[in-house]
């Protein structure tokens, strides 16, 4: 009996490593830390767990500490979604996803007072035959509210160089323009000059010019 109890448990052991291979598929990606005051702010929990055959009660529990604060519980997902008192109250809205991988959530209307430490804490309990493992994972998210949106350096970057190519484009044009003025200019004068020297020479001349014609 102890020996089967060992064969179960190492079979769970197997189970939750593959849980943790299979996982590598879900990619954590980490929260925003700026928003602009008034706007609808996500704050990005992604906590990657298990194989969709694999149950799990799944515990999560946002909180919020401000400036030399404390941890205040703003919301929690217990098999429900629940928004708890708190100067947020009515306005969090649950962000995650059916299997429970994205456990994010977001406030609307942010204000500069939002601006602080949030806290993702997932607890998970493995539903397995002979052993239910429990594992814990935690998420820092440092949040800045600021009054207006910040010029991505990029942006501005990009904006630069359009402004370049477009003085660059248009000092070519110039160029092109004054050359081609020129050349025409040089080819009407050339034209005149052969006319006025076609016209002073005498008209005796002009009929010596003829070519003759052959009998």
């Amino acid at each position: 009996m102890a020996a089967l109890s060992q064969v179960a448990y190492g079979a769970s052991l197997l189970a939750v490593l593959w849980v943790g291979i299979c996982s590598a598929v879900c990619v954590e990606v980490p929260s925003e830390t700026e928003a602009v005051q008034g706007s609808r702010m996500k704050l990005l929990c992604i906590s990657c767990m298990k194989r969709e055959e694999v149950s799990a009660n799944t515990v999560v529990k946002w909180y919020y500490k401000a400036e030399g604060g404390k941890d205040v519980p703003i919301y929690e997902y217990n098999n429900e979604k629940r928004e708890l008192e708190s100067h947020f109250r009515g306005r969090l809205r649950w962000n995650g996803s059916a299997d429970m991988q994205d456990v994010s959530i977001s406030v609307l209307n942010i204000t500069l007072n939002d601006s602080g430490i949030y806290t993702c804490n997932v607890t998970r309990e493995f539903n397995f035959e002979a052993h239910r493992p429990v594992f814990t994972s935690s998420t820092l998210i440092h949040l800045t509210v600021v009054a207006e949106a910040r010029e991505d350096l990029t942006s501005v970057v990009s904006e630069v160089m359009m402004y370049i190519l477009l003085v660059f484009l248009t000092l070519w044009l110039l160029v092109e323009m004054v050359y081609c003025y020129r050349k025409v200019v040089k080819a009407e004068e050339a034209a005149q000059e052969n006319a006025t020297d076609y016209l002073a020479i005498p008209s005796e001349n002009k009929e010596n010019c003829a070519v003759p014609v052959e009998e």
